[in-house]
């Protein structure tokens, strides 16, 4: 019986969110990365509502850096919840299935899939979702779990509680034996159902995993969790992917230093303040200052005398003497001019409503100075602040 993987990235939106580069590499890179570490695990499918021609590159890619794995793309039709493309695709997932990897593409973890398989294979019930634990003012903005610290076991789930019953939420992670496609059967004749019996109400066909499955799972005693004690948080919001972004990039100065840029070293080039992922295509001046937490994607340039901090500078983007960029998004060939500055605020720890003050610049944005958020194909030559300029 095989292990397999699925990531589930919704969709759709004017850009796909899951090919947003963070740590300098695509959102959905780092769930898949972390199912190519499991040995006995060799096919995994991504499953959303993206037009295929979008994922098509970023298939072609991943199959060449992760080639003991299987990748398919399992378009829906339309959105069908987080269990509905899952009980639609049941047919593709379930031949030979022993164990089945549940990932969300729009959550920043370590993706602790061997700690999870190991809890798992001991107490061999349907299901072992990952918890993690939040601050109790930000817990209701998420599933709260209730759950047995001795057997691990889940004993109350509840998706977003109107008042507050744990700190330990669903943090998205899920693995699940094969007999998990007959709850999520029995979740959806019961939406069928009730359906029938009121055929005059509204509709409802779309099948969610945290409220139509997880909740009777636990009440079923049937669901498990493992708690994860490393970093985790949600990429809800594009201004999330920068502290994201810093998370995954200090990540890889323990697992995977090779993907970083090197400090700099006297004499040797740009300023390099790690950790910091510069495309091989990008050209730095030796003059310019990066980092840290910062990633540059492909042919980026960056002029004498520049200074790029905390940002997320996407591909062919060009940014001009002395210009600086911090706490920011910087869209796909953008050119910010001579002395230009973008400029967000830092995130603040204390911050319990995630207010997140990312500037955020779209595709072909031209800037001239000072700090702004504009929608595509605009040129400022104007200072702008705490607006959005149409």
């Amino acid at each position: 019986m095989a292990t397999k993987g699925v990531i589930l990235i919704g969709g759709p939106s004017k850009a796909p969110k899951p090919l947003l580069p963070i740590g300098g590499k695509p959102m959905i890179w780092h769930p898949l990365a972390a199912l190519a570490r499991i040995p006995e695990l060799t096919e995994v499918f991504i499953v959303g509502f993206y037009e295929d021609a979008l994922m098509t590159d970023f298939i072609r890619g991943a199959k060449r850096e992760f080639p003991k794995l299987s990748i398919s793309y399992l378009r829906e039709y339309r959105s069908l919840g987080t269990a509905g493309g899952l009980y639609h695709f049941r047919d593709s997932l379930l031949p030979n299935l022993g164990m089945l990897f549940v990932l969300n593409a729009d959550i920043c973890s370590s993706f602790p899939l061997a700690e999870l398989m190991d809890m798992h294979q001991k107490h061999r019930g349907v299901g072992t979702m990952m918890g993690v634990t939040v601050p109790k003012e930000t817990a209701t903005r998420y599933g709260c779990i209730v759950h047995d610290p001795a057997s691990a076991q889940v004993l109350h789930y509840v998706e977003k509680p109107e008042k507050w019953i744990s700190s330990l939420i669903n943090g998205g992670v899920y693995l699940f034996d094969k007999s998990f496609f007959d709850e999520v059967k029995a979740a959806m004749d019961t939406k069928e159902k009730h359906a029938a019996e009121d055929p005059f109400g509204e509709r409802d066909d779309i099948l969610r995993l945290e409220q139509d499955v997880l909740v009777p799972l636990a009440a079923g005693r049937k669901l498990f969790v493992y708690e994860s004690k490393d970093f985790w948080r949600q990429i809800k919001r594009a201004g999330s992917a920068v502290p994201a972004s810093a998370l995954y990039l200090n990540h890889f100065t323990k697992t995977n230093p090779k993907l970083l840029t090197a400090p700099s070293k006297e004499g040797g080039g740009p300023t390099i303040i790690a950790p910091v992922y510069i495309d091989p295509s990008a050209e730095v001046d030796p003059s310019a200052k990066i980092g840290p937490n910062v990633s540059l994607g492909a042919n980026v340039v960056v002029a004498p005398g520049a200074r790029v901090r905390d940002a997320i500078i996407m591909e062919g983007t060009t940014i001009d003497k002395h210009a600086c960029v911090q706490n920011s998004i910087v869209g796909k060939h953008c050119k910010i001019g001579p002395w230009g500055r973008v400029d967000g605020a830092p995130e603040d720890p204390m911050d319990t409503k995630n207010n997140l003050n990312i500037t955020i610049l779209a595709t072909e944005v031209t800037v001239a100075k000072e700090t702004c958020i504009v929608l595509p194909n605009k040129t400022l030559n104007r200072s702008a602040h705490d607006q959005v300029l149409l």
